[in-house]
């Protein structure tokens, strides 16, 4: 692509033809085949992600959150009801289709629509819902939305730069790394370094295709094991997310 400049001979960025700020994400449900995504409503989902968390006996769900563990019942619900109040973070409960219980939470943040950028974040996802068809269901619906129904430029998701896990999840979903915040801020009485990964419109196409083509009944055997991986769909969709 030819380098634009300005009429000081400056390079400058390409256009974005006919841009308007992008709409704020609404409250209203995702639904898929595995899981349903909906506002997090403390009433309705609070004490099966509280029974479904506690399954968590370690906590190990909650190191690399600012909050948490939650040890009672009652704490969980306030965390919750103060968590459903605000609209950004935008808190949503993914509930499983078959047996609708709520088994995690992810919220929009960073919602910035004049720039058309989102993020993904606060996901906590009990043992039930992790490594589960329905948890990437979640975040497939999550991004859908933000690309396709409200048209953002731009879907970031960003964790501490020692929460491997998290990392690793971010790659698998196909979001590219950006590289890493030092010192970025402090939670729980210690520094976090925030490693950044991101994916962006153009590339949405790509990892749309193949996270249709990993969710399909079809790439699963009948004792439930994939067919193909996300990461070699990914690939085969052209390397989106390599780094």
């Amino acid at each position: 692509m030819q380098q634009r400049a300005n009429s000081l001979g400056q390079p400058i960025g390409p256009e974005v033809p006919g841009w308007t700020p992008r709409p704020a994400p609404p409250r209203t449900p995702m639904r898929g085949r595995y899981c349903h995504v909906e506002a997090l409503d403390p009433d309705r989902h609070g004490d099966d992600l509280f029974a479904a968390n506690s399954a968590d006996a370690e906590g190990r769900m909650w190191t690399y959150m600012p909050y948490g563990p939650f040890e009672k019942r009652e704490s969980y619900l306030e965390w919750a009801a103060r968590a459903a109040r605000g609209d950004d973070p935008l808190f949503h409960a993914i509930v499983d289709a078959q047996s609708g219980r709520a088994m995690g939470v992810a919220s929009y943040l960073r919602i910035q629509p004049a720039a058309g950028s989102i993020e993904v974040g606060h996901i906590a996802f009990s043992p039930a819902l992790q490594r589960t068809r329905a948890a990437t269901e979640a975040m497939y619906l999550m991004m859908y939305r933000a690309f396709e129904e409200l048209g953002y430029r731009r879907y970031e998701w960003k964790c501490d730069a020692l929460n491997a896990a998290s990392r690793r999840a971010a790659q698998r979903l196909g979001l590219t790394y950006e590289g890493v915040f030092r010192q970025a801020t402090v939670y729980k009485g210690r520094n976090r370094d925030t490693a950044w990964y991101a994916a962006i419109d153009g590339e949405w196409p790509r990892l749309r295709a193949a996270f249709e083509r990993w969710l399909d009944p079809g790439n699963f055997d009948g004792e439930g094991r994939q067919r193909d991986s996300l990461p070699a769909l990914m690939t085969a969709a052209g390397d989106v997310g390599a780094v």
